[in-house]
């Protein structure tokens, strides 16, 4: 069965070939929303199970896979930054605190009226950070294309524990997904990505 996956993400990208996976990638023009009447889990869920639909409408025999990442704190949602200003605001409110990296999967075959949905979450503790610290990871890293202004595998440290999938931190959850992928008869390798090591 072919395999596409719906974003526009690299970073995605990359950690599904890591999987020995062949896919094609078709990226969305959907809108993304930030809030949800049930739970913050439901806004990865709906944005992920958007942009497969929108791409596996058009691909009715191939099983494509969404997703969408979110990171929050207490009862507020980061998305991805407005621009430089909202970024260090984001960067800021998660200095020296622990947040939740939630993302939501959907694989669907419209072909086979099959469809499945499913999230990871992990726990992320930031350590402190100065003011030259966030303008140093700014000066670093493009930041307005991740959720909640960083990338756990670029510029600076930021993290001081995570507690979870590193690879959902990044933007795929890789063992929960090839364990889906299988039931699919998928058969994906065993990530080479290295399991969360905290950064200090």
């Amino acid at each position: 069965m072919k395999l596409i996956l719906a974003s526009a993400s690299p970073r995605r990208a990359e950690l599904l070939r890591s999987l020995g996976l062949e896919f094609d990638v078709l990226p969305t023009g959907v809108d993304e929303c930030d809030e949800h009447p049930v739970s913050v889990h439901d806004i990865a869920l709906h944005n992920a199970r958007v942009k497969a639909l929108d791409v596996a409408a058009r691909h009715r025999d191939a099983l494509v896979l969404g997703a969408d990442t979110i990171v929050v704190l207490g009862s507020e949602v980061f998305g991805k930054p407005r621009d430089l200003d909202d970024a260090r605001r984001m960067l800021r409110s998660l200095s020296g605190h622990t947040h939740s990296v939630i993302t939501g999967v959907c694989l669907v075959c419209r072909g086979e009226s099959r469809e499945r949905t499913f999230t990871v979450e992990t726990r992320v503790q930031f350590r402190p950070l100065s003011d030259a610290d966030i303008e140093r990871y700014l000066d670093a890293v493009h930041v307005l294309d991740k959720a909640g202004a960083y990338a756990i595998q670029e510029g600076p440290p930021l993290v001081a524990n995570l507690d979870g999938s590193y690879s959902n931190v990044v933007g795929l959850p890789l063992e929960r997904l090839a364990a889906e992928l299988r039931e699919w008869g998928v058969h994906a390798g065993l990530s080479s990505i290295d399991p969360a090591q905290p950064q200090r």
